[in-house]
């Protein structure tokens, strides 16, 4: 089984300052486009299909981050740092926009349409890596 390793501070300081990820200009030619998404280490990428209204996450990571783009659809995306009790934060994440979640943030996607999205993970997805570093919390979304 896979362990999952400590944060170190190189990692962090490679870490996005925002939510929303700038991407870099897509390379465009005759035959049509190529949009550079991510270029890092990483455990897991997965494709994620959400229903109109559905609800994810409610939960934050001890140590796995995320960045997820969206494919179609749009999310209504809360965040706050763990243990803060004020409101968190929303912000609308729309199709071909990136988002980046560190570890130890609350946060819950909510669904205002069919939405496809790719996710890419710091650890490995299988069941019970994701499980001993997941910790689910009340909602937080409204």
């Amino acid at each position: 089984m896979d362990k999952i390793i400590p944060i170190s501070e190189d990692e962090k300081k490679a870490w996005p300052s925002n939510v929303i990820v700038d991407l870099p200009p897509p390379f465009s030619d005759q035959r049509g486009s190529i949009q550079p998404l991510l270029d890092i280490d990483m455990k897991s990428s997965v494709l994620i299909s959400s229903n109109t209204g559905s609800i994810r996450a409610n939960h934050y990571h001890k140590t796995d981050w995320h960045y997820c783009y969206v494919l179609s659809g749009e999310i209504k995306y809360y965040h706050r740092p763990h243990g803060n009790k004020e409101l968190p934060r929303e912000i609308i994440i729309k199709e071909k926009q990136m988002f980046f979640t560190p570890p130890m943030v609350e946060h819950a996607m909510v669904f205002t349409e069919a939405t496809q999205f790719l996710t890419w993970s710091r650890n490995s997805r299988l069941q019970e890596i994701y499980e001993s570093d997941v910790c689910r919390i009340s909602p937080i979304n409204p």
